[in-house]
């Protein structure tokens, strides 16, 4: 199996795909690869399957909540243990270019006409700006930016909304906390929504991000039928604190602010970005009973609609 990855390593082909791969925040379904390297589907699927037979890729599909998702490949985590720090070029960071601002607009205008009911334009193009600032500082390319700017603005505004009381809710909210927002509270995030479903909203945050989620993180889930890899990391800001009820911390230290009124709870758990696999899945073993008894605990748990 080594030597056969080391051959596909010597075909372009597969050398542009693997990068691609690399450079994706989300799975993407062949007809994207193509795209990405600028290249026929069917050459595209060929590299591809030769990737596939060597172990450097696999199919991943994404969570059923995900409109119309098509499926996807990915790196496994031999690869990117393998072969990732020369995949990704993290030597330098990418400039946004000139139709940064007219998306800017675009997303600001679209996000208006969903949230017009509770902020002016301004504040919609505040958080949009604000959101591809934090998001652009620590992003290794920008090919998929501006999707992740708008999922993560109208999020941020759901918070606003919710934590200033605009839209009073009775389902809780539970936000999960560390440092790189790449493994500990994602596998946390992933699970209580695969448990908990549309029952408990989740959201998740690091104190210093990381530009993309640790793929062995995605392997240890998948093994348990736990989607997360169209999850991304985001920077923790304040109103995705003030609209949660619970919020769990796993060694991100006191960068969390803390407000009346919400549940503040301390998971002492081992960095799974640090571990073998078989560490990996312990952490993640781990996580699952504290999330067992979070659910439990919830029920006890009042739900906050308060301004703050």
């Amino acid at each position: 199996m080594r030597a056969a990855q080391l051959d596909a390593l010597s075909d372009p082909d597969c050398i542009k795909v693997l990068v691609a791969l690399a450079s994706s925040p989300v799975p993407l379904p062949t007809v994207e690869v193509a795209v990405a390297v600028s290249a026929e589907v069917t050459r595209t699927s060929r590299a591809l399957d030769r990737l596939v037979e060597t172990g450097l890729v696999t199919p991943h599909r994404g969570p059923a909540s995900v409109a119309n998702a098509a499926p996807g490949v990915v790196l496994t985590a031999d690869a990117w243990l393998r072969f990732g720090s020369l995949l990704v070029d993290t030597s330098a960071r990418p400039q946004p270019d000139a139709a940064t601002p007219q998306r800017i607009s675009r997303m600001a205008e679209q996000l208006y006409e969903r949230h017009s009911a509770h902020f002016s334009l301004p504040t919609v193009r505040g958080y949009v700006e604000e959101s591809y600032a934090l998001l652009a500082e620590r992003a290794m390319v920008t090919t998929y930016l501006p999707t992740l700017v708008y999922r993560f603005a109208e999020d941020r505004l759901a918070a606003l909304a919710r934590a200033e009381g605009r839209t009073p809710s009775r389902t809780p909210e539970v936000l999960f906390v560390c440092v790189h927002n790449a493994a500990r509270s994602q596998m946390a995030a992933a699970m209580l929504r695969h448990r908990a479903g549309r029952s408990v909203l989740v959201r998740t945050a690091g104190s210093r991000p990381a530009s993309r989620i640790s793929p062995v993180v995605i392997e240890a889930l998948d093994e348990i039928g736990v989607p997360v890899a169209h999850e991304f990391p985001k920077p923790l800001t304040d109103e995705v604190v003030r609209a949660s009820d619970v919020v769990v911390t796993m060694g991100c230290g006191e960068a969390c602010p803390v407000y009346s009124g919400r549940r503040y709870v301390a998971w002492e758990l081992d960095d799974p970005l640090v571990l073998p696999m078989d560490g990996v899945r312990r952490v993640r073993d781990e996580i699952s009973t504290h999330i067992g008894q979070l659910l439990e605990d919830l029920d006890s748990v009042p739900v906050s609609s308060m301004t703050t």
